[in-house]
């Protein structure tokens, strides 16, 4: 017959209510691994003091604000550094991070902004080599297809900053509307315009690739009808402003 259980000391007490051990309260979550943390915990953790916690938030994240990055300008260099510029004001900024967006937001609004800091910066449009990464995975051994993205690239890199953030989010990475106005910090009918109007510019720089393109007149023909800007649509190219910070 087994012993019977020993009575709990007094002040100690057991059960459900019973109040967790010191260290247990203190971090009641730090025997999970870092990977199971939510982006929040992560950045509360990285605020509080833990060395490893933003290293995990960025890796978590790298590969889609790389993306932004490297569309947005257009070269792998100058995305390189934006992105490092935007991870060390992130890193340093942690502590005004209010919890209005999600930190995947706010991350992709400094990113954003350090790519249009750089565009400024330069005072020039960005330079368009193709990166190496988009050579393989548009068709290897094919001089056509790498020739027409590059084409893309350049038309791409001539649109206004505003228009191509919406099309990089949008069309590239399939990012919904509303997630582009949160990270964009404007209203979705704005992001839905700048696209429409980033959509007809590239349409009329590379008609080859719209379907809906009439064939180019002939000798001494007309040239098609143009259609202009959606009506109530305005020029907003104002700079992008991070979350409590400058623009």
């Amino acid at each position: 017959m087994p012993p019977a259980p020993r009575p709990p000391e007094r002040g100690s007490p057991t059960g459900p209510d019973a109040a967790p051990s010191r260290g247990a309260e203190a971090r009641p979550s730090e025997a999970r691994p870092s990977e199971e943390w939510s982006d929040a915990e992560l950045l509360a953790r990285h605020i509080a003091g833990n060395r490893d916690a933003f290293g995990e938030l960025f890796r978590r994240h790298r590969g889609r604000l790389w993306a932004v990055a490297v569309r947005t300008l257009a070269d792998p260099d100058d995305a390189a550094e934006a992105l490092q510029d935007a991870m060390i004001k992130a890193y340093q900024a942690a502590g005004s991070f209010r919890g209005n967006a999600a930190v995947t937001t706010w991350l992709h609004r400094i990113v954003v902004n350090a790519c249009l800091d750089r565009i400024r910066s330069a005072r020039r449009r960005p330079t368009v080599p193709l990166p190496e990464t988009d050579l393989r995975s548009s068709g290897e051994g094919d001089p056509a297809s790498s020739a027409l993205k590059l084409t893309v690239r350049r038309a791409l890199a001539e649109l206004p900053f505003d228009q191509r953030a919406v099309l990089v989010y949008i069309d590239m990475l399939g990012y919904p509307v509303e997630e582009v106005a949160a990270i964009l910090k404007v209203r979705p009918g704005t992001v839905k315009s700048r696209a429409s109007r980033a959509r007809k510019r590239l349409a009329a720089r590379l008609p080859e690739l719209d379907p809906a393109s009439p064939a180019p007149p002939g000798p001494g023909g007309n040239p098609p009808d143009q259609r202009g800007v959606e009506p109530g649509t305005t020029s907003d190219h104002g700079p992008v402003r991070e979350e409590g910070g400058r623009p």
